[in-house]
């Protein structure tokens, strides 16, 4: 899959946001967790200070530190100009204003980019690209998780959201999606359908969390094999 530096939006987010997004409790951080569309988040990096296991899937992680800080600078400017434009579609309560958003965003990069070479060689950050299959066997992960990427680009189609949970859940024994809205902040078009898909083989669930900065993104999907 081709996949430009331009079209990069390297937007990260850290260990204490990712436990209010998935409802990570300390019981959970003691999995081994794999965690999809990553990008620039501080998540594997704290956990990593933390000694515990976590391995980041994302197509970026095949740029530099220099081009992805550079991308990061582009489009900071951008983002920040759209939620300062928007503010009404946010929550701010944890989050407070737009600067603390920068500051928490350019402190998730920082910090993931401090990590990111030691990570590529210790393979826990690795380039790759949902649905293709990835090298590990079944069932080798406790728990996969998906941050601000499935679900919320209905234009890749249901076809690559089906065929992307499947090559999870084959790796998984839980997988979490957050949020499930897409990106104007309306329940994703993809959702009922993607329930339905896997309902009949799968526990499938949608439940509360306590994160919430798009308002009524404050809810993930959570789909488990039968067996457990």
């Amino acid at each position: 899959m081709k996949f430009e530096l331009e079209e990069v939006v390297p937007w990260g987010r850290n260990l204490k946001e990712y436990r209010e997004m998935f409802n990570l409790s300390n019981n959970d951080l003691d999995k081994n967790i794999i965690s999809f569309g990553d990008g620039p988040a501080s998540f594997n990096s704290e956990l990593n200070n933390l000694e515990k296991k976590c391995t980041s899937i994302d197509l970026i992680y095949q740029f530099s530190e220099n081009e992805l800080k550079e991308r990061f600078e582009v489009v900071k400017k951008q983002v920040l100009k759209q939620v300062r434009n928007n503010t009404e579609n946010f929550t701010w309560k944890s989050i407070k204003t737009p600067d603390e958003l920068e500051c928490l965003r350019v402190k998730s990069m920082s910090d993931f980019l401090k990590d990111f070479s030691k990570g590529k060689k210790e393979e826990r950050y690795i380039y790759h690209s949902l649905p293709e299959k990835l090298n590990f066997e079944k069932q080798t992960f406790d728990l996969g998780l998906s941050s601000h990427f499935l679900l919320l680009y209905p234009k890749l189609g249901f076809d690559f959201h089906i065929k992307s949970i499947n090559e999870m859940l084959r790796l998984c024994k839980e997988v979490r999606i957050f949020p499930i809205l897409n990106l104007n902040a309306e329940k994703s078009e993809m959702l009922d359908d993607v329930i339905s898909h896997f309902k009949n083989k799968h526990l499938v669930n949608i439940e509360k969390v306590k994160y919430e900065f798009q308002k009524g993104g404050n809810e993930m999907l959570t789909i488990q094999h039968n067996s457990l």
